[in-house]
């Protein structure tokens, strides 16, 4: 899959939410739009992941930043996890925009000993059944962040290496910080 890099365009996107929500990308009522793209719905690790970008939302939006969640499940998947978090989620469940921004699936990801300390404290916030059981994508994506500017061009952007390889709310924040807001 050919992947982006540093200040390529990424292409206008029309988005709707798992709860119905319209979603342009970029957005142009932020400085920038983050989106994260996540593995499975029921993931122990990208739902604890998420939850700390759920707590840090005022200050993220505070920043000018916009957060879109993807996630390779269907959205009547996703509801029991993601319904009650208050960013935008994106149900992808044919990949289409994991395949457009290059995001990949990985055994040897998934297997990184730096995932077992995120999947513990995932499964023990919330203990899904066998989360990845009926999801038709599996448990083998990787994650991705990549942070858009007004003008759609990609300004940052991380490809993880293994499950937990994601940007955190402070570095995103940093990054942020870091670039200038051009409209």
């Amino acid at each position: 899959m050919p992947r982006y890099t540093l200040h390529a365009q990424a292409p206008k996107l029309s988005l709707v939410s798992i709860r119905g929500a319209a979603l342009p990308v970029p957005d142009p009522s932020y400085s920038w739009t983050h989106l994260q793209f996540r593995r499975f719905a029921g993931c122990p690790i990208c739902n604890l992941h998420i939850r700390t970008f759920a707590h840090q939302l005022q200050t993220l939006e505070a920043a000018s930043i916009k957060e879109i969640i993807f996630f390779h499940s269907t959205a009547e998947d996703m509801l029991p996890y993601q319904g009650q978090i208050p960013m935008d989620c994106i149900a992808d469940p044919e990949k289409t925009y994991y395949k457009i921004f290059g995001v990949e699936t990985s055994i040897l990801g998934v297997l990184d000993p730096r995932n077992l300390l995120a999947s513990f404290k995932g499964l023990l916030a919330k203990h899904p059944k066998n989360p990845a059981q009926n999801d038709p994508n599996g448990a083998l994506g990787m994650p991705a962040d990549i942070l858009i500017d007004k003008q759609g061009r990609i300004v940052a952007l991380k490809y993880g290496r293994y499950a937990d390889d994601q940007w955190t709310v402070e570095e995103l924040l940093a990054i942020a910080q870091e670039l200038p807001q051009g409209d």
